[in-house]
């Protein structure tokens, strides 16, 4: 998974960038990244934040960073942002989501002679790198996004940044991944979670439509690229991935956790002495799953998060397994000899 933010202000951007890509750390665990154009041109910054959260890598960076435009990624993928120099120009771009299609979209890039770099960290030709060479063959920025809609298969949601200070937001073809504009007196934020507009002071405007892309001015908002018809986002936003307090597509994510609980209550109803969730996110359902039953919600389960990361996470089974059974804590007084019912997002 991943997370982005963009910001275009009439006055300095990096405060409300730092915060708000901050705001998406709960979607990735590798790499964190932002990059601002300023009076002097591009500063770009790039953490390994595996071991550390992204906020505290990127506290030191905040102070020498100046400039009314910038973008923001938390990323599972590659190291980003890019900043590319094209007959397009210069540009800074970050990318969210799954292209299934790479080796392909290398081939063809190869075949035009094109030249892709290997990451120094990953040891790979990352996705991001990819777009951009994609981008670069076209004539213009706007139609090189419309290509790479075109291309990509899989899912590919972007943010980019040109010289000349103008923001660019493109959700990828079917809207797998959500982009939320937001709008105050200075300027526009775009992001995925929408849960950070409020604490920045930004007013929701709206959620781009699937393939829609839109340019970004302190001034105004113009849409480049019209929104498709197909819609195919994904549920799991809802369920697992996404932050309690966000909303995709006008529904709350914290509401339609409670709901499925209640919908799993209906649908199998089972004597017990209390609904558990397996945390974070399985308690919301847990607690829909309660109320509709009419029975106690209990947390017998408890997760130690301050240095543990997703279980699903590690490549290897054995430490999959070492992560889930070290930051689950039992309460043996709330499990021995009482029924339980619990409620988890998903069985891996």
């Amino acid at each position: 998974m991943g997370g982005l933010c963009g910001v275009v202000s009439k006055e300095d951007a990096v405060s409300d960038l730092f915060f708000g890509t901050d705001y998406h750390s709960h979607l990735g665990t590798h790499r964190g990244g932002m990059a601002v154009l300023g009076p002097g041109g591009f500063q770009r910054s790039i953490h390994n934040i595996q071991n550390a959260p992204f906020r505290s890598k990127f506290e030191h960076d905040v102070t020498h960073f100046a400039g009314n435009v910038g973008i923001g990624v938390i990323s599972d993928t590659d190291p980003q942002p890019l900043v590319m120099h094209s007959k397009l120009g210069a540009f800074a771009i970050v990318t969210v989501g799954l292209i299934t299609n790479i080796d392909e979209l290398k081939k063809e890039l190869f075949e035009h002679n094109a030249q892709l770099q290997y990451s120094t960290t990953s040891g790979m030709v990352g996705p991001t790198e990819v777009v951009s060479a994609l981008i670069a063959t076209q004539s213009s920025l706007v139609e090189g996004v419309r290509y790479v809609q075109e291309k990509v298969k899989g899912s590919c949601t972007l943010l980019l940044l040109s010289e000349n200070g103008t923001l660019y937001a493109a959700r990828d073809r079917y809207g797998r991944t959500p982009i939320v504009i937001g709008r105050k007196e200075t300027g526009y934020i775009a992001l995925q979670e929408s849960c950070a507009l409020p604490n920045l002071g930004y007013e929701y405007v709206r959620d781009l439509g699937p393939g829609e892309m839109v340019e970004m001015t302190p001034d105004g908002m113009t849409t480049v690229i019209e929104p498709g018809e197909k819609m195919a986002i994904c549920s799991f936003l809802w369920v697992y991935y996404g932050f309690p307090a966000s909303s995709y597509e006008g529904r709350n994510v914290e509401m339609a956790r409670y709901r499925c609980g209640s919908a799993l209550a209906k649908r199998y109803p089972t004597e017990v002495d209390a609904a558990c969730g397996i945390p974070d996110s399985g308690t919301s359902h847990a607690l829909g799953y309660a109320h509709e039953a009419g029975i106690k919600f209990a947390r017998p389960f408890v997760k130690y998060t301050p240095t543990w990361a997703r279980s699903f996470m590690p490549q290897d089974q054995r430490q999959r397994e070492k992560v889930a059974s070290m930051k689950l804590i039992t309460i043996p007084g709330l499990i021995k000899d009482r029924r339980l019912v619990f409620c988890d997002d998903s069985i891996v």
